[in-house]
């Protein structure tokens, strides 16, 4: 109350002065308005300045001294910036009466504009710490890669709509119930506005429930073009930065209404999918007779296995008394099949495969292709270059061990054949 007089004593002071100056009433009434409005805004930034400044300085050292992690995140969250703002307000509410009260016009919409700006202050202050709470969620192992940023959205939303309540009771001086009543009348029209905000939450809470995508994890939806990491999660899209080091955004409705590919599962094993197949050549698929298994001994992946099958293979044939002066009679190994074993050893024992996983080396159905001989593996890594390398490592070495089995892998009909026939028989002559 001091305050204020002492500030009309001023202003009456001053309006005296440009009196005696010779100046007319209104031109002194207009003159010492302004200059005094120029004072105010002075005045007013050098306490919103000096008020940062102590903020800023408290919040620091505070994180100098006690470490503590949320001082870091309202740092980061501009909390001193919008608390600050206080300050110089409540200086504009004391001198814009003084100042203006010859122009009651003026005066009222100065200080509804006031009115408005703290209400946004208010707001900014409370997001701030609220973000801050968030990214300090964000650091804790059980709130990584969830959707911190679509609960943020939903809070800002409300408390805008919270402002707007207070802003339109003190402009219309109408209780908080009318504006709601008039918001009911338009609700259709909201609902149609906020479809895809409403849609988006819903969306982000049974993500989160559920557990279907985080922050992080490799998705692919041909859908909409993406295949990367997710970057962000909020009410209305999903941002994706794809390999290529574009950004796709996905509505975040889709991912529980359509369908797409999640990646964590493998990244989290520690291995990462091998599923090829190389297709051979029917007509290069034959019985092998015994003076040719002793070429085949000398392939080490193969030598134990060869002399293990061939006594099994021999008791059997004397059991049921075959006749083996056809091939086809009895039991016998198959260069096909002794391939198989080859490639199954070497995958076993390749130093980037994943020993713990699924090894398999498999034959599919017969195409006009060939035959498919698949391998079915696990690389020991899930980075992308590497993983490629050691597919590349392990499937070079096949197509370069088939001739030895006497193989034809199949190709489009061109020169690669003739090679590969001129390669055999000088396998064959060796």
């Amino acid at each position: 109350m001091e305050l204020n007089n002492y500030l009309r004593d001023f202003s009456r002071a001053s309006l005296s002065f440009f009196k005696s100056l010779g100046l007319s009433a209104n031109a002194a009434a207009v003159v010492n308005a302004l200059t005094l409005l120029a004072l105010a805004l002075v005045i007013t930034y050098i306490i919103y300045y000096i008020v940062r400044r102590l903020l800023r300085l408290i919040v620091i050292q505070t994180i100098r001294k006690a470490d503590i992690p949320f001082f870091k995140f309202l740092l980061e969250n501009k909390a001193p910036h919008y608390l600050s703002l206080i300050a110089p307000l409540m200086v504009l509410y004391l001198t814009i009466p003084i100042v203006f009260h010859d122009y009651q016009q003026i005066n009222k919409l100065l200080l509804g504009l006031c009115d408005i700006y703290l209400v946004l202050v208010v707001v900014w202050v409370m997001m701030a710490v609220i973000k801050a709470g968030a990214d300090l969620l964000k650091e804790k192992p059980g709130f990584k890669g969830k959707p911190m940023d679509s609960y943020l959205q939903v809070i800002r939303i409300l408390l805008y709509l919270f402002g707007t309540v207070v802003l339109f009771s003190n402009l219309t001086g109408k209780s908080p119930v009318a504006f709601f009543t008039a918001m009911g009348a338009i609700s259709a029209v909201l609902l149609l506005m906020f479809k895809d905000t409403i849609m988006g939450f819903v969306a982000s809470i049974q993500v989160t429930t559920n557990d279907i995508v985080r922050i992080g994890d490799w998705i692919t939806m041909p859908k909409y073009g993406a295949d990367g990491d997710i970057l962000e999660i909020n009410l209305t899209t999903v941002k994706v930065q794809n390999f290529d080091k574009t950004i796709t955004t996905i509505p975040t409705y889709s991912l529980i209404s359509d369908s797409f590919q999640n990646w964590r599962g493998m990244r989290q094993s520690g291995g990462r999918r091998i599923k090829r197949a190389l297709n051979i050549k029917q007509s290069s698929i034959r019985f092998l007779k015994e003076e040719e298994l002793t070429k085949f001994e000398q392939i080490q992946l193969v030598s134990s296995y060869i002399q293990h099958r061939q006594r099994d293979i021999e008791r059997h044939n004397t059991r049921t008394n075959a006749d083996k002066s056809l091939l086809i009679n009895g039991r016998n190994l198959t260069n096909a099949g002794l391939f198989r074993k080859y490639i199954d050893n070497y995958i076993s024992s390749h130093s980037g495969t994943n020993k713990k996983m699924n090894i398999m080396v498999r034959q599919l159905a017969p195409t006009p292709h060939g035959l498919p001989i698949e391998v079915y593996v696990f690389a020991n890594t899930i980075i992308w270059a590497e993983y490629e390398h050691i597919m590349a490592d392990i499937f070079d070495h096949i197509i370069a061990a088939a001739p030895y089995f006497g193989l034809q892998i199949y190709e489009a009909e061109g020169s690669g054949d003739v090679k590969q026939l001129e390669m055999l028989n000088q396998i064959d002559r060796a």
